[in-house]
């Protein structure tokens, strides 16, 4: 089957709150997935809004993910993440990889489903980007808000 999947991620402050957002399309059907995190940084969001839209497909598909995330649209279509993993997580200079958890992670759904990664530009007027995004911000205003009532 093939599925669009469109992704953002969103943070108030980097580190600070986040939030993350996908929207999975196929055979007419539309879903919507968000959350977020307390702290965390805008590319950790990146990668987890992809991680859960593949994560809730059943069954091996054929996705296409669309996203503003050169950070993850180049971390397949350059191998850095094959190749962080091959060096033990660790960058072409010898530094640490960062977010090697959720780049295992991605790297491990991707061998499960048959994926494309297709950038665009942010805040560009795609709407499905637009609504990611709004999403995004939205769990992150939400964990934020409950933070400031704990207070």
């Amino acid at each position: 089957m093939k599925v669009e999947l469109f992704s953002d991620g969103a943070c108030s402050g980097n580190p600070g709150p986040g939030g993350y957002a996908c929207i999975l399309r196929a055979m007419g059907k539309e879903k919507e997935i968000s959350g977020g995190e307390v702290l965390t940084t805008n590319n950790r969001m990146e990668l987890r809004a992809v991680i859960e839209g593949l994560k809730a497909l059943k069954y091996p598909c054929e996705v296409t993910v669309t996203t503003d995330s050169k950070y993850v649209c180049d971390g397949f279509a350059k191998n850095w993440a094959k190749g962080w993993k091959a060096r033990g997580w660790k960058k072409a200079d010898g530094k640490p990889a960062l977010n090697s958890d959720l780049w295992e992670e991605l790297l491990t759904l991707t061998e499960t489903h048959k994926v494309k990664f297709v950038w665009v530009k942010g805040h560009n007027n795609h709407p499905e980007n637009e609504r990611c995004d709004k999403l995004a911000v939205e769990a992150y205003e939400k964990i934020k808000s409950t933070k400031s009532t704990e207070n």
